[in-house]
């Protein structure tokens, strides 16, 4: 199956240089491109693609104001925020807004095309360099959990819980699975529910959302 992939980013040779690679990539298409947030807007509502990769800082309007509307909209459409600064404050807020995780612009080729596939499926992604410490420092935005996400933890059963804190501390389904000794099967039927009680779109947003209600502690 073919994964559809728009590029939003001001540069064109950026996005050139991204279409190019990516299109190299055995099923995955570049279907379109966009020079701002609007047109990527405007892209996702017309060609439906699969992901977007969003480049923050653009004109008109930015890459988190794009991303907020794309989640926003009906459409399976995620979101991969690609950006030149690991540490890029941005960052923070375009996972708030929806974005599925975020690669940097200096990505192989190789980690650029799975990353994509990531995204695609479902999952999270996070730049490996950066997964804990951009999480530890998302969470610190905030001094005390928001009201209405820690009422909503009560709707988790004890297991779903204790598996949401260990998406917050990075731990995969398998490395979860191990920890729990149970089978990986049961550990992405509990992600599922997780996901689905809680009104989240993957595995970041479940991360982000430990991490406000406290569950999870920076450090």
């Amino acid at each position: 199956m073919t994964i559809r992939v728009v590029i939003a980013d001001d540069q064109m040779m950026v996005r050139e240089g991204f279409s190019v690679l990516l299109n190299a990539m055995p099923e995955i298409e570049v279907v379109g491109e966009a020079v701002d947030g609007r047109e990527a807007v405007a892209r996702v509502a017309e060609l439906r693609p699969d992901v977007v990769l969003m480049d923050i800082r653009m004109p008109d309007m930015n890459g988190i104001d794009a991303t907020r509307e794309i989640v926003a909209s009906d459409t399976e459409t995620k979101v991969l925020i690609l950006t030149t600064f690991d540490l890029d404050e941005y960052v923070y807020q375009a996972l708030r807004a929806g974005a599925s995780g975020f690669l940097l612009k200096d990505a192989s080729a190789r980690q650029l095309a799975d990353g994509v596939r990531v995204v695609a499926a479902g999952e999270a992604l996070l730049a490996p360099s950066v997964t804990r410490r951009l999480i530890t420092e998302f969470s610190k935005l905030s001094d005390v959990p928001r009201a209405p996400t820690a009422a909503r933890v009560g709707d988790l059963t004890e297991r779903e819980t204790e598996v949401l804190v260990l998406i917050a501390q990075g731990l995969s389904n398998g490395e979860i699975a191990e920890h729990l000794v149970v089978a990986e099967s049961t550990i992405k039927t509990h992600v599922s529910r997780i996901l689905v009680k809680l009104g989240l779109r993957d595995r970041t947003q479940a991360a982000v959302f430990a991490y406000e209600a406290r569950l999870v502690t920076p450090g």
